[in-house]
């Protein structure tokens, strides 16, 4: 007979991976080149960044600060109690408390979702707290897990996990342009509006999202062997995502969101997996 409490850890941790499959086809794939110890973490961190998300997104005809408060307050409880009737907060829990997750990194990111409520054009202070918690905190948390436990690994690639998280946000900020303004009356890029958006703009918005992507890279390659080929083939995705956008003029990225088919997803995890096998990556 099966240990109860193993079951339910075990369930939980099966319910972040549904979510994951369920809301994201590129971190999905990522996760899946992951050695197995790292998978089962990082799909629970996915988990809760994607459900408190959701709060600030999806239910428009509820009352979101509410939501967002009992998240938070649920979320903490469960930390501190380890445990939660909620499988998605039981397994990041565990992951919290296995990996020493500081709780300075959840509440930045807890922040970062508030201020979706509260802001909808947002200056260089904001923006640059907005990016450190939805963005770079999460970096941070999977950081903790694939360095596990070893401080000075951590210490040495903590400015370019931030980096890597940075550029990740900035590009899905070009991507959803046209859908965070029209859908929900954001524009996150400090001291541009919508219709102020032009080719000079873009190209200083990309120039930045291009240091960040060469800076990312430096800590990637130093990352341990088993979280080098799920991180790297993330990074490969957003840069290709990013030579997309960057393709192409201002008012055709803010009439469209823009993507890459999944078919051509699974040729860049196929690419990037051989060249890695082969060391020429």
């Amino acid at each position: 007979m099966k240990d109860p409490k193993i079951l339910f850890e075990k369930t939980a941790f099966e319910c972040s991976k549904l979510i994951t499959h369920r809301y994201s086809t590129s971190f999905t794939i990522g996760i899946q080149t992951l050695d197995k110890t790292y998978q089962a973490p990082i799909y629970a961190i996915y988990g809760f960044v994607r459900y408190a998300d959701e709060i600030v997104d999806t239910f428009h005809d509820q009352d979101k600060q509410r939501l967002l408060n009992d998240f938070r307050t649920a979320t903490f409880s469960a930390i501190n109690q380890q445990i939660s009737l909620n499988p998605v907060l039981h397994a990041f829990q565990i992951t919290v408390n296995r990996y020493k997750i500081e709780n300075e990194l959840i509440d930045a990111f807890l922040t970062s979702m508030e201020m979706d409520l509260n802001f909808k054009n947002y200056n260089a202070a904001n923006y640059e707290e907005y990016i450190h918690g939805s963005a770079e905190a999460v970096g941070l948390m999977c950081l903790r897990v694939f360095c596990n436990g070893n401080q000075e690994a951590y210490d040495r690639l903590k400015y370019s996990a931030c980096k890597l998280g940075a550029a990740f946000q900035k590009v899905n900020f070009l991507r959803d342009l046209k859908s965070d303004f029209e859908d929900r009356g954001r524009t996150y890029f400090p001291g541009i509006d919508f219709d102020g958006f032009n080719d000079v703009v873009k190209k200083e918005i990309e120039k930045d999202i291009e240091r960040d992507f060469q800076e990312a890279l430096i800590g990637i390659n130093q990352l341990p062997k088993g979280a080098y080929l799920g991180v790297k083939i993330a990074y490969v995705y957003y840069l290709k995502l990013f030579h997309k956008i960057r393709s192409m003029s201002s008012q055709s990225v803010i009439g469209k969101r823009i993507r890459i088919p999944n078919a051509r997803k699974i040729a860049l995890l196929t690419q990037t997996y051989f060249r890695t096998k082969m060391g020429l990556t």
